[in-house]
């Protein structure tokens, strides 16, 4: 089977080239290492590669007859087995597979968002042929990247195959690159339709997706109360909205995605009127606007479409970010990276078309978007601007080619002699792998962060979606051990346990007096770390699997409704003792009463010439020193409630400015 791959490979090859078998071989051989490994996986690459520089320059024709997705998917076959040996180990992969499927699947709720395309059908049709894994199609998205991108290709390989199996069988692949070709006419037909109105779009600016026309769904801007429907049109530097007029649609409001400013896009619920009624809308917030623009995208259940064209807008802006952030100034290298975003665009739409009743993430498909939310996605981002700057030229195969060959370039760019590599003295495969060498390990890395993320975050979905009831009683379960203390606490202060009372006075005046704030901090964070280490070998995550919050309670409902009337009435007195201190407050400082400014003005004069003599630790020595004092039975019995009584006089006896409440429509009448 193996050599079967390879020598329909070579010989398919050879047939693109004009060439016969045993002159590519010979080429091969003249820069052939003896002492470099792997002579027939790196004979596959060589010759793949050339053969596929040539058919890039036709690219449109090849997809259109079927002959680019059987050599691609023949690529990756050849590669994934070379010899005889991969052979073995292939068959037992598939023996593998087969004895799995023999298990019936446990029926889920997911089960029925399964596209009919990727149903149980699929895989019985086509298991008796080879299928690729996740490396073979990175492989090839590293030489082509209209199938995937280098950067998130396992990202996309695991969505397109996850209902089968993560393998790739070829009437999927092929489906995955017709539909690609087809949304390329579709992305031709709005270049030539009218750009929105009152816009002149630039040279390198192409439409990306449309909708608001009369073959979409609608697109609503909210205003405040109003709401507007119009046309919402994407390009690979800003959005533009033409809200629909009485005959036409009124000059396009463009949001500018390229700028390199603190503007943010989030998803948002939005409604009639401004009620956050539907979570249906994006929110774009600028420094330059002086309110959001809210933007909905309304369907009847999810909201998919709303999603759809955040990742995109988001994926937009990113773009720019990354182009300003590492300083890529090369027009040819900004325009490559131009080129990979809306070849991410085009291979989500295709997705999306495969996988109508289950929409795939977007994120999946994206760049920037995609690395955005990951843990240590930063990481790749960096690794991939620094293999874009070291790049000195570009292959046939290369993004900005193939748009090129798509009559979808930049036509500054066209016209700039852009250093490509000829097909015949491209690097070598394996030299590219070494350049992807580190990028690949950022990749691997943010993958394995993902996963401990995803399940972390799975294990906090449950206690999201419960009420603020739930969420408080679990709340005071967690607060239960530092509750506990509090009673200790207590003990300490009122001389309950004298021993540790003066212990806690005489350590507290000790670390005050040296000033060992700095070891008594590291102290603790010592004795922290000894009750994890402690917790760990007592194996207390084991025995913690779960925390139970009993939800019932003693009351009867009428001692429930009590309680809850007098909890009421507590926090409402809270308020209204807040609202007052905060009013004499303002009366002491602007001196509504001298009397009473004078008083505080001597004590803060007087309270700052002692600090301004005495040293700070003895005043918190002596502070200290008062207070388990006044606690003690001693100072109780010594006790004169006189000074606290005028104190209280005193306080009750500042005026306050009048506050007289009225409506805010009258008040502007007046």
């Amino acid at each position: 089977m193996a050599a079967t791959h390879k020598k329909h490979l070579l010989s398919a090859s050879a047939l693109q080239l004009g060439t016969s078998v045993d002159k590519l071989v010979e080429e091969f051989e003249a820069g052939w290492q003896p002492e470099t490994t792997d002579y027939l996986r790196k004979l596959v690459e060589f010759c793949s590669l050339k053969a596929l520089n040539q058919m890039c320059l036709k690219i449109g024709e090849k997809i259109s007859d079927g002959s680019l997705s059987r050599f691609t998917y023949s690529m990756m076959l050849a590669w994934v087995m070379p010899d005889s040996a991969d052979e073995v180990s292939y068959d037992e992969c598939v023996a593998k597979e087969k004895e799995e499927r023999k298990i019936p699947p446990k029926e889920t709720e997911e089960r029925d968002e399964i596209p009919l395309f990727y149903s149980d059908l699929m895989p019985l049709l086509v298991d008796h042929e080879p299928s690729v894994g996740e490396d073979a199609f990175v492989w090839l998205g590293s030489l082509f990247p209209l199938v995937a991108d280098v950067v998130n290709g396992r990202f996309t390989f695991e969505t397109l195959t996850a209902p089968t199996g993560n393998r790739l069988h070829f009437p999927a692949y092929d489906k995955f690159l017709k539909e690609i070709d087809e949304y390329w006419v579709c992305i031709k037909h709005l270049q030539k339709q009218a750009t929105p109105k009152g816009v002149e779009l630039a040279d390198d600016e192409f439409i990306l997706h449309v909708e608001g026309i009369a073959s979409t769904q609608r697109v609503v801007r909210h205003i405040g109360a109003t709401s507007w429907p119009g046309r919402l049109t994407l390009t690979n530097y800003a959005l533009y909205f033409d809200a629909m007029g009485v005959l036409s649609y009124e000059d396009a409001f463009k949001i500018d995605l390229s700028k390199y400013i603190e503007h943010h896009l989030k998803s948002g619920a939005t409604g009639p009127w401004g009620a956050p009624l539907f979570d249906k809308a994006i929110i774009y917030e600028s420094p330059e606007l002086s309110e959001s623009v809210i933007l909905e995208f309304p369907e009847m259940t999810s909201s998919t479409r709303r999603d759809h064209w955040l990742a995109l807008s988001k994926e937009v802006m990113l773009l720019h970010q990354f182009l300003n952030k590492f300083k890529i100034e090369s027009p040819i290298q900004a325009w490559e990276m131009h080129s990979r975003t809306m070849l991410g665009i085009i291979r989500l739409h295709a997705a999306r078309e495969m996988l109508r009743i289950s929409p795939p993430d977007p994120t999946k498909f994206l760049i920037f978007a995609l690395f955005d939310e990951l843990p240590k996605g930063d990481y790749v981002l960096e690794e991939l601007a620094k293999g874009l700057k070291n790049a000195n030229s570009w292959r046939a195969c290369s993004a900005s080619s193939i748009l090129r060959s798509l009559n979808v370039s930049q036509q500054s760019i066209a016209l700039t002699e852009v250093k490509e590599e000829p097909a015949g003295e491209s690097e070598s495969v394996s030299g590219q792998a070494d350049n992807f060498s580190t990028l690949e390990s950022a990749i691997n890395q943010a993958r394995e962060e993902e996963k401990e993320t995803f399940i972390a975050k799975a294990t906090t979905e449950g206690l999201k979606q419960e009420g603020i009831g739930d969420n408080i009683l679990v709340l005071k379960e967690q607060l239960r051990p530092l509750m506990n203390v509090v009673p200790l606490f207590q003990d300490i202060v009122q001389w309950k346990q004298p021993a540790t009372t003066l212990l806690v006075i005489i350590t507290t005046l000790v670390i005050t007096y040296k000033e060992w704030f700095h070891q008594a901090v590291a102290a603790f964070l010592l004795w922290v770390v000894a009750k994890m280490v402690k917790a760990r070998r007592e194996n207390v995550r084991d025995k913690l699997n779960k925390i139970v919050v009993l939800r019932g309670s003693d009351q009867t409902t009428i001692e429930s409704i009590v309680s809850a009337q007098q909890g009421f009435i507590t926090v409402q007195d809270i308020v209204k003792t807040m609202t007052i201190a905060a009013m004499k407050i303002q009366s002491i400082l602007v001196s509504r009463t001298n009397k009473h400014g004078n008083t505080v003005m001597l004590v803060m004069v007087g309270s700052a010439m002692l600090i301004a003599v005495v040293p700070l630790k003895f005043i918190a020595m002596a502070t200290t020193v008062y207070y388990f004092v006044t606690t003690s039975k001693l100072g109780k019995y010594i006790a004169n409630d006189r000074g606290n009584r005028r104190l209280k006089e005193w306080w009750e006896s500042i005026p306050v400015v009048p506050v007289q409440i009225e409506d805010k429509a009258s008040n502007i009448g007046t």
